[in-house]
C-alpha cells in the first residue's frame, strides 16, 4: 500500500496550481489530506473521483475555512471513522481513520501553539491523543498516523534549532511529546531509511525560506512498531509545490 500525506494549505487552493495532475502522477492508493479548509460541498469531488478516487472522507471543522482533513482512497474502506469522539479535538477536524484489512489509516492534523492560549489547547490535544491512540491500537494494532503533527522532533529535523528553541513547534515539551509518543509503540517512518540533514516539510512563505531550504520536518508517517517488518520505504515529495508544506510517501505491505 502508497500512502501519501500532505497538508494542502487549503484543497482548492492546490488544485488551481495542479495538484490532480500531480496525484495521478504519484498515484498513491491511499492520500492523506490536512488543512483542506473546506467543507465536501465546496469541493469538486469529481476531479478526485475521475483521478480513481472514487471513496473520499471529509472530516472538516466547524469554523469555515479553517483545518479540516480527508481522506482519498482507491479502494473502499472496510471501516471509516470520523473523529475521535472527544467533542473540543473533533469541533476542529483533525482527525479521520479507514481501516483495510489489518491496517488502520489515519490523517491527524495536530494544532499549532502561536499564542499562550492554542499552545495549552495544543498541549491537551496531544495527551489526549496519546490514549486515544493508545485505545485504538488495542483493537487496531497496525496503526499508522501520517499528517502534520506541527512538532520538530530533533536538532536535525529544523534549519535552525538555536533560534527556534523556544519556538513552538520545538519547544522541550513538544519534543518530548513526540518522543515519548514514539516510545510507545510507533516508528518515525522516513528516520526508520534516512538519517541525513537538511529534510523538510515545511517553509515558511518569508525570506525565501523553500529556495535556501530553511525549513521544519513538521509531517510524519508514524508507523506502529507491529509493522517494522512490512514497512518498505519513506521518503519526502519535496519537488511539490501547491502548499508551504511538501507530502510525505510511505509504503507498507498489506
Amino acid at each position: 500500500m502508497k500512502i501519501v500525506s500532505y497538508n494542502v494549505n487549503g484543497i482548492r487552493a492546490a488544485l488551481n496550481k495542479g495538484f490532480i495532475d500531480w496525484l495521478q502522477a504519484v498515484g498513491p492508493d491511499v492520500v492523506c489530506l490536512q488543512e483542506t479548509k473546506a467543507m465536501k460541498e465546496q469541493v469538486d469531488v469529481s476531479l478526485f473521483e475521475a483521478a480513481g478516487y472514487k471513496h473520499h472522507y471529509w472530516f472538516s471543522a466547524q469554523k469555515k475555512g479553517y483545518s479540516g482533513v480527508a481522506l482519498l482512497c482507491k479502494e473502499e474502506p472496510d471501516h471509516v471513522e470520523y473523529g475521535t469522539g472527544i467533542d473540543y479535538m473533533d469541533f476542529e477536524g483533525r482527525n479521520v481513520r479507514a481501516d483495510f484489512g489489518d491496517l488502520s489509516v489515519m490523517s491527524m492534523y495536530l494544532p499549532s501553539g502561536t499564542n499562550m492560549d492554542r499552545l495549552e489547547f495544543k498541549l491537551t490535544y496531544m495527551a489526549d491523543f496519546q490514549k486515544y491512540a493508545d485505545t485504538i491500537r488495542k483493537k487496531n494494532p497496525n496503526l499508522i498516523v501520517c499528517g502534520d503533527y506541527n512538532i520538530c522532533h530533533e536538532a536535525i529535523d529544523i534549519h535552525d534549532p538555536v533560534r527556534n528553541k523556544n519556538v513552538s513547534g520545538f519547544l522541550p515539551v513538544e519534543r518530548e511529546w513526540i518522543g515519548n509518543f514514539m516510545d510507545s509503540g510507533f516508528i518515525d517512518s522516513f528516520r526508520h531509511f534516512n538519517k541525513d540533514p537538511h529534510n523538510y516539510t515545511w517553509w515558511s512563505y518569508r525570506a525565501n525560506s523553500r529556495a535556501n531550504n530553511k525549513g521544519w520536518r513538521l509531517d510524519y508517517g508514524m508507523v506502529s512498531s507491529s509493522l517494522e517488518d512490512r514497512l518498505k520505504r519513506s521518503v519526502i515529495l519535496s519537488d511539490a509545490k501547491h502548499s508551504d508544506h511538501c507530502p510525505i510517501l510511505l509504503e507498507v505491505e498489506k
